[in-house]
């Protein structure tokens, strides 16, 4: 028997913090706008990467990000700046796993660090040949962990109406190309 190809049994739930990543970086000049601020795409990057170690941490299958349900920008990161990632998960459903991520600039010539922004990700778990796999349910512990996890539900039942719009929406546009 092939124990390293068995299914696992999905375990009843896990701890947010085993699911916690954390990663930082600089901001180098390459990595800033005409403003001298760090390129939003370029935090939405890194914010993707590191929510999806958290959701796959969670699970261990593979993960597709589903949606990103939202990015505050609530402070400008400078080159002067750090900026640390911290992601868990925050709520399963039967497949779909929401993972927050919190970013937080230092400025490095004065120790001072303040949230810069948060986001949201969603992510369905997957098995190998792309059919959606059960994912175990969540434990928050902490203060910060049971604060983001407590409006889980609701932030659910807004994903699922936003994305029903957005297939409204998609039924009702154009694919032609605009020069035929």
């Amino acid at each position: 028997m092939d124990l390293e190809n068995t299914p696992q049994a999905v375990p009843a739930s896990k701890y947010c913090h085993e699911s916690r990543v954390f990663k930082t970086g600089r901001v180098f000049p390459n990595d800033v706008n005409n403003h001298k601020t760090l390129f939003g795409g370029k935090l939405m990057s890194t914010i993707d990467e590191v929510a999806s170690i958290s959701a796959m941490r969670h699970c261990r299958v593979n993960v597709v990000t589903a949606s990103a349900d939202s990015v505050d920008f609530l402070l400008p990161i400078r080159p002067t700046d750090s900026v640390c990632f911290e992601s868990f998960v925050s709520w399963t459903g039967r497949t779909s796993i929401e993972v927050f991520v919190k970013i937080i600039s230092e400025n490095l010539y004065t120790g001072e660090r303040a949230v810069a922004a948060t986001s949201f990700l969603t992510f369905v778990a997957v098995h190998e040949d792309g059919t959606p796999s059960p994912v175990p349910a969540i434990i928050a512990e902490t203060d910060e962990e049971k604060l983001i996890c407590q409006s889980a539900d609701e932030r659910s039942e807004q994903r699922k109406a936003r994305r029903t719009r957005s297939k409204q929406l998609a039924s009702q546009l154009s694919t032609t190309k605009y020069w035929e």
